[in-house]
């Protein structure tokens, strides 16, 4: 690849007229050009050509919660079970939290972290009123000068800046890492919160998504579509992963999608060394006969993605 503020026009003919690589002058954006054989550069378009935008299918995806202050609104269990014994009432607005750290590939590595969900109200939902919660009010109260200072605050110093998407956090979702070298996304129906540090992503075909965003061919062919930051690190913001075009399949198409997802999950769960590769093969192999991939393009993708 080659960054701009490293072009040398020199070095770049003599490196295209050398090499058994091609490219579109169009497709050279502001950032980092990668320049490719002709047989991957078919294959991404083969690929991009059978999707359509994600931002075009019935999706929406959001970022993680953003509390402002998280030594205050992010707890422990031990806290969490204080605050309870407490004022049994506090668990109404405790919530499980994930941050990206904690995504791992098919399953998340919950810590047993928690958030205070003083919400500031949606939709039709009034605001959280923390004199209602006398034990989380006591424990915000120990850092009310922090909190108080928060730019995110809501419309009182206990309450979380205000959040349209909040009930989606309880409903079946993706969640990744907003930054990450692996790319590892999950489906969670376990109602997890996540802190900024992570996005969800909600609507149809989550399944088929899910499995597709875990897949080789993913890798292979979007890798590329999100900055690169310091030690390999990719940048999943929505700006960049709505853009990425994703054949529409139907329901029945999803079912084996469902089966295999659900089980590697389940797997992931009860042990996280567990071995789903197998499995993981063979959603590769669902995503390949979905694209119409060759065998000897099939070939090219997992050749590329062991490096």
């Amino acid at each position: 690849s080659v960054n701009k503020k490293d072009f040398n026009a020199a070095i770049f003919n003599e490196y295209v007229k050398n090499e058994n690589v091609s490219f579109q002058q169009k497709l050279l954006s502001e950032g980092t050009w990668a320049f490719e054989s002709k047989e991957v550069l078919n294959i991404k378009r083969k690929v991009e050509k059978k999707g359509i935008k994600l931002k075009e299918w019935n999706i929406q995806i959001y970022r993680g919660i953003l509390t402002g202050y998280n030594e205050a609104f992010i707890i422990d269990r031990k806290t969490r079970d204080e605050l309870v014994a407490k004022d049994p009432k506090s668990a109404e607005i405790l919530k499980p939290i994930l941050r990206g750290r904690d995504i791992q590939r098919y399953y998340a590595d919950f810590q047993d972290l928690w958030l205070i969900g003083t919400h500031n109200g949606y939709s039709l939902t009034p605001r959280i009123e923390v004199d209602n919660y006398p034990a989380i009010k006591e424990f915000l109260n120990l850092h009310l000068e922090q909190i108080e200072k928060r730019y995110d605050k809501g419309d009182t110093p206990y309450n979380l800046r205000n959040c349209a998407y909040w009930q989606d956090f309880e409903k079946p979702k993706i969640i990744y890492p907003n930054m990450t070298k692996f790319l590892p996304f999950i489906i969670d129906k376990n109602s997890f919160y996540t802190n900024q540090k992570c996005f969800i992503l909600a609507g149809e075909n989550l399944f088929f998504l899910c499995g597709f965003l875990n897949s080789n061919l993913f890798k292979f062919c979007f890798r590329d579509n999100f900055p690169e930051l310091l030690g390999g690190t990719r940048e999943l913001s929505k700006v960049f992963f709505e853009e990425i075009p994703v054949l529409k399949i139907s329901p029945e198409q999803e079912n084996p999608f469902q089966n295999l997802v659900e089980t590697i999950t389940h797997e992931k769960q009860k042990n996280p060394d567990a071995d789903t590769s197998e499995l993981e093969a063979e959603i590769d192999k669902l995503v390949y006969s979905l694209y119409e991939l060759t065998p000897e393009e099939i070939a090219i993708v997992e050749e590329s993605v062991k490096r």
